[in-house]
């Protein structure tokens, strides 16, 4: 087992990040929604955000190695890296053995890891996500989200809006329902597009994620999930028409909603509400 002190000495006489990436020609692949963070200034930054970094830190498509060496100069007990990528991997290489046994290095495709069940608590995930399916696996991972003790995630700003959106935001949708439902969220700052390679079109956004212990109101995830897609899927409409095909106006009075309301102004006690009277009426007609 190295020393905290021999690892650091050895990850910061480490070729920079640009040079070892020229070195091993690895251009960016826009299908694998790879952005590379070259500056560890800000990388670390991000590592910092996070909070204490003890237990397992786990971090999704770590590409060069950026934002992985900024996790273990920040102090992580132990780093969980999952890159799908074989030439990140070979990048990789004299991170992991400058890192020793404090960095795991698997390649995988995130989306089919149970990561929930990698490492030892408290665990957390801080990633750089590859926008193409950033959202993808952030509701995978809420449906498991007591498993960690936070998310520092990068999203592009329109996710991130949408991720924390309060009840009347023009961004509150199906997403800011099952967050809040499950989480506390807030966007920490904000990432601009020129502090990548290549730069994308947007600006970028670290939100932190902070699980409850137990949902905020009771009902089912799936009556949750469907009732959301349904209700705003037709965003514009009164709820008493969007939902119309479920029960409509009965089962919004049932649950104590206003029939004339959007779902944009529905706050999330009230979906929840709406969840389980749909479930319930949906159990009696089946």
């Amino acid at each position: 087992m190295k020393g905290r002190q021999s690892i650091l000495d050895q990850i910061e006489a480490l070729p920079p990040l640009r040079q070892l990436v020229e070195m091993m020609d690895m251009r960016a692949r826009k299908s694998l929604g790879q952005n590379f963070l070259f500056d560890l200034n800000l990388t670390r930054r991000i590592a910092r955000s996070a909070g204490v970094l003890s237990g397992t830190t786990i971090e999704i498509g770590p590409g060069p190695g950026g934002l992985t060496r900024a996790l273990l100069l920040e102090g992580a007990d132990q780093v969980i890296a999952i890159e799908k990528d074989p030439r990140a991997v070979d990048i990789l290489a004299g991170l992991s053995k400058a890192a020793g046994d404090s960095l795991d290095l698997i390649e995988a495709d995130a989306m089919e890891s149970a990561i929930w069940e990698m490492g030892t608590p408290p665990r957390r995930i801080i990633a750089n996500l590859p926008y193409n399916i950033a959202t993808t696996l952030f509701i995978n991972w809420l449906s498991h989200a007591n498993a960690f003790e936070s998310m520092t995630l990068m999203f592009q700003r329109e996710v991130a809006e949408r991720i924390t959106a309060k009840p009347g935001d023009s961004a509150y949708g199906r997403l800011s329902v099952l967050t809040h439902w499950l989480a506390d969220s807030e966007i920490l700052f904000d990432v601009p597009a020129s502090a990548f390679v290549p730069a994308p079109k947007v600006t970028s956004s670290i939100v932190q994620i902070v699980p409850l212990a137990a949902p905020r109101y009771p009902c089912s995830k799936k009556a949750l999930e469907d009732l959301t897609r349904i209700a705003f899927g037709q965003r514009r409409k009164m709820l008493r028409s969007s939902l119309k095909k479920i029960g409509g106006e009965t089962l919004l009075r049932a649950a104590d909603v206003d029939p004339e309301r959007r779902p944009q102004d529905i706050d999330v006690a009230s979906f929840c509400r709406l969840a389980l009277q749909a479930e319930a009426a949906a159990q009696q007609t089946g």
